[in-house]
């Protein structure tokens, strides 16, 4: 399971740590894990000896890191030249030893407004080499720099990126905000990051996350010294292959979880469809579904238990679903109180979370998973969608606390929160591009349901949920266009994959 932490977290946990190692040991060892990775990348485009390597550096602990580092790669033959940001602010044990071995350094422009800070970079860069760069190295800002780039470094990093070199981030990218995600201004889009310690969770979450490119986490021995429980973790293959709900020898549909489904419309039966594929390919024991999509159901899936409705009226199951393509009228809305005065787990979705009322939730003493993406969370919020897409993580944190229900922000990173308790807030790393399709979300909301119905906390069932279908879109799409009812058929090729 990859974990991250907040800021303040981390600088306890090195303060702590370095209280007990020499003087710089720390930054040592972190340069060595950073000389490392640059290595490595410098070998896939040739070698290192002889390579032309440029560090941004600004004022922090990340710059003395990248001068180091800088300093190891010049003492093995690499041209390196260290451009600083900030003047006379540089590290100065870090300075010296690039300077010791060979490097060079350079100051870089002003913060002025203007083309001045741009025309001033080109000339950093002409200098640098001619602009034959094999490698850059983004030291201008650690994990607690806030705000975007100053126009200085902002040109810098515009005119070294122009030079096609791969670009690779000291800590984290510069210019994101290291707890949350958010990009609030100019900031290094990096093709890696190199990180020390444990994760950010910055680099975990959009739209942050999108500018960190390839992850290396290097131990510098920070481990013992963080907290038992992280701000943030992502779900790998064997965490999620340890909950999968596998019947036994004594099982049978009941044991194995019935789940009722209350979705589609006459306008929208599709969405029936695919939520009870998500359901029945996610290992639900029946399917109970409740709606005016009957016929189109049974057309597609004949082994689906039908009933005319009330939910309530319907049989018995152990989870329910609600909301997919219901519609807004007077019966969606009675279908949708009637399901959350149940007291089994709910998930709501779609144009159930429209019609829902938030104090019926708050008030159940069963599960509740709420399934918005960032319009539909935008709405429950009263706020507008930029606003949560720019802060996802503050979004599924303050809805999971206002419904005290399990919430899965969908979107391009999906973020799942606990509504109660100290549990961390999951991300899942599964997700692609190709699941930006009509009823994906449909089918997602049938596959968590069958989870919820087996068993599986309302975390773990919205988590393990989220994983298999980010895959089973991967393994449907093959990098071609995939549609929603694709994505459900490899559900059993993901949970294979997961399993094996």
């Amino acid at each position: 399971m990859r974990t991250a932490y907040s800021v303040e977290t981390v600088r306890a946990a090195e303060r702590a740590l370095m209280a007990r190692l020499p003087e710089g040991a720390l930054m040592q060892r972190a340069a060595a894990g950073l000389a490392a990775a640059c290595a490595d990348v410098l070998r896939g485009r040739g070698r290192v000896y002889g390579a032309r390597i440029v560090l941004l550096v600004g004022s922090g602990d990340n710059g003395g890191d990248a001068l180091y580092a800088g300093a190891r790669l010049a003492r093995r033959g690499a041209g390196v030249r260290a451009v600083l940001t900030a003047p006379g602010r540089a590290h100065a044990g870090g300075l010296a030893a690039l300077l010791a071995a060979g490097g060079r350094v350079t100051d870089g422009p002003a913060d002025t407004a203007g083309d001045g800070p741009s025309d001033a970079a080109a000339d950093v860069v002409a200098d640098a080499w001619g602009g034959h760069v094999d490698l850059v190295v983004d030291g201008v800002t650690g994990i607690g720099g806030r705000g975007g780039l100053r126009p200085g470094a902002a040109a810098l990093v515009r005119a070294f990126a122009a030079t096609g070199a791969p670009l690779l981030a000291v800590d984290l990218p510069s210019g994101v905000e290291a707890d949350t995600g958010e990009v609030l201004g100019d900031a290094v889009r990096a093709d890696a990051t190199v990180t020390f310690g444990t994760y950010k969770p910055g680099l975990l979450v959009d739209p942050a996350a999108e500018l960190a490119g390839a992850l290396r986490l290097v131990d510098i021995g920070l481990g013992p010294e963080l907290p038992a429980v992280p701000d943030l973790e992502a779900l790998q293959y064997a965490d999620v292959a340890a909950l999968l709900p596998v019947p036994g020898g004594g099982s049978d549909k009941y044991r194995r979880g019935v789940v009722g489904v209350v979705a589609g419309s006459a306008r929208y039966p599709g969405a029936a469809v695919l939520a009870v594929s998500g359901a029945l390919r996610g290992g639900a024991g029946a399917v109970r579904y409740v709606g005016p999509g009957a016929d189109a159901v049974i057309a597609c899936h004949p082994e689906t238990l039908v009933h005319t409705g009330p939910p309530s009226k319907a049989g018995r199951v152990q989870a329910w679903v609600v909301g997919p393509g219901l519609g807004d009228g007077a019966e969606a809305a009675g279908a949708v109180d009637d399901v959350l005065a149940t007291d089994v787990p709910v998930l709501v979705d779609a144009d159930g979370l429209r019609l829902l009322d938030a104090a019926a939730v708050r008030a159940r003493t069963a599960p509740t998973v709420l399934t918005p993406h960032a319009g539909e969370a935008a709405a429950l919020l009263g706020v507008a969608r930029e606003e949560v897409e720019a802060g996802r993580l503050a979004a599924v944190r303050e809805l999971a606390a206002r419904h005290r229900a399990t919430v899965l922000l969908k979107g391009s990173t999906t973020l799942v929160a606990a509504g109660t308790g100290d549990a961390p807030v999951r991300v899942n790393p599964t997700g692609t591009a190709w699941l930006a399709t009509a009823g994906s979300g449909d089918v997602l909301s049938g596959l968590i349901g069958s989870l919820l119905a087996a068993g599986l906390a309302p975390r773990d069932a919205a988590s393990v949920g989220a994983h298999l279908h980010g895959l089973a879109a991967r393994l449907a799409a093959d990098g071609a266009p995939v549609a929603a009812q694709d994505v459900a058929e490899a559900i059993p090729a993901a949970w294979r994959d997961v399993g094996a």
